[in-house]
């Protein structure tokens, strides 16, 4: 039976001070209240050889203290509207895992992190990081590190990795200063005129790209379809499709139309969901990574945001579509970036019928938009693999689809649901579906958007 205990690490940083959120961090805590989760992220990695526990704690030092959202609680006097409260010094604690002869290292890994991941999180008063380093006869076998998804998102992570990277390997001092823009700054400023004027430039695009979305784009099942209504208990589903074919017809695209990647993938979401519904204006909260932003690159914060798109693609073949869907994805970029509060009153100003709910996360790293030969038809008709994943009574998003890197060079498309608007069936189309429209385009760009089959309000019945 394993031993289990804490070792205190204390902590003291440069910067201490109370804000409201800023708007990385609103965009993410409305996410966490409205999915009734606190998004963890991380994971469990085996030790080096040579690693210590002295060595753990002291880059879990290190994280802390550089980094203002390492050490932040949150301030819930009206709970959509909480405060970070970042202090300069304390205490946290690293969980050390002592194993018996004969346990399974990595078993006991996985279970430590199941507990961080799943154990209720409280914001008011636990510091955001979990952390863990399991041990042999004293010698470290795996780490485990989990954060409330309040301290970084996908490209705050590398950024500490970086940073850990980084640092002198005899003194372990950084290789730079920390990064000036963290959350407390980044609050003030937003609430500065010029981050106000940030904000009311972004909310003039996201009104003029309202007034053109279409209402009820996700009606609920009822009996006005022609299938019976497949809501599930659970209600929510996750579906996967992998998929070796899809970045071949991506490098293939991206040659032959001499755009990145990026917009061909939306556009054959638009293109599976126009076939589906009947529908060919293609609504979409894109995910945005503001780091391209004065001082954000390096930051260990949440700073993604979402961008609008709203594009019609009636008449149009593939070809012509990605260089409309590019042209929106661009505006969405620049727009990306205000005060989650306000732009949710704008919204909610147009009323209930107005539905925008379908979120595209293109999270690629590896070889995202690197040149490569056209692929061979052969090589593309090479069949993804679809399995059903997570099956939740907590909410997703109506429609949410993922973009992944996966081992051997392919890619993993993620499509979670609500299965009262979009039930398996459809699910499942999405996330085929966008790997179809790609190798029928990579054969054809010139094929067309909509297809002769497509039947209005269907979706339910895909």
């Amino acid at each position: 039976m394993s031993q289990e205990w804490r070792l205190a690490v204390t902590f003291a940083g440069e910067g201490a001070g109370e804000e409201p959120l800023a708007w990385g961090q609103q965009e993410i805590w409305s996410a966490m209240c409205r999915q009734k989760t606190w998004l963890p992220i991380g994971g469990t990695l085996p030790a080096p050889a040579g690693a210590t526990l002295e060595g753990y704690a002291g880059e879990l030092r290190f994280t802390v203290e550089r980094h203002q959202t390492m050490r932040t609680l949150l301030r819930l006097a009206e709970r959509e509207r909480a405060r970070q409260v970042v202090h300069d010094r304390g205490e946290i604690g690293l969980t050390v895992v002592d194993l018996e002869p004969g346990d399974d290292a990595a078993a006991e890994a996985e279970r430590v992190r199941h507990r961080f991941w799943t154990t209720p999180y409280d914001v008011e008063r636990e510091w955001p990081v979990r952390f863990a380093v399991v041990r042999r006869e004293g010698v470290p076998t795996h780490v485990v590190a989990v954060y409330n998804h309040l301290v970084m998102d996908a490209f705050g992570g590398a950024a500490m990795m970086a940073d850990l990277a980084g640092r002198d390997p005899v003194t372990g001092a950084a290789a730079a200063p920390p990064p000036a823009m963290q959350p407390l700054e980044q609050a003030r400023w937003q609430a500065s005129p010029a981050g106000r004027r940030q904000h009311e430039l972004a909310a003039r695009h996201w009104d003029r790209q309202l007034r053109t979305v279409p209402p009820r784009r996700f009606p609920a099942l009822d009996d006005s379809y022609e299938e019976a209504p497949d809501e599930q208990v659970p209600r929510y589903w996750e579906g996967e499709y992998l998929s070796a074919a899809l970045p071949l017809a991506l490098r293939t695209l991206a040659a032959r139309l001499a755009v990145d990647t990026s917009p061909i993938l939306l556009t054959a979401l638009f293109t599976t969901w126009a076939r589906l519904s009947g529908d060919p204006v293609g609504v979409a909260q894109v995910i945005v990574s503001n780091r391209f932003r004065p001082g954000l690159a390096d930051v260990v914060a949440p700073i993604n945001q979402t961008g609008l798109c709203v594009t019609d693609l009636a008449g149009l073949t593939f070809a012509s579509a990605v260089g409309v869907v590019r042209r929106a994805m661009m505006g969405a970029y620049k727009h990306a970036y205000y005060d989650p509060l306000r732009l949710d009153e704008l919204i909610a100003s147009f009323g209930e019928e107005l539905d925008i709910a379908c979120f595209f996360n293109d999270r690629r790293v590896a070889g995202r938009d690197e040149p490569g030969e056209p692929a061979a038809a052969e090589a593309l008709r090479e069949p993804g693999r679809f399995a059903w994943g997570r099956k939740l009574h907590e909410p997703f998003e109506t429609l949410f689809v993922h973009i992944d890197d996966a081992p051997g060079g392919a890619l993993l498309i993620t499509v979670c649901a609500d299965t009262r608007y979009v039930p398996p069936r459809s699910i499942r189309a999405v996330a085929q579906g966008i790997e179809k429209v790609l190798v029928e385009a990579a054969i054809d760009p010139e094929a067309p958007v909509e297809s002769p089959a497509a039947r209005p309000a269907t979706v339910g019945a895909g």
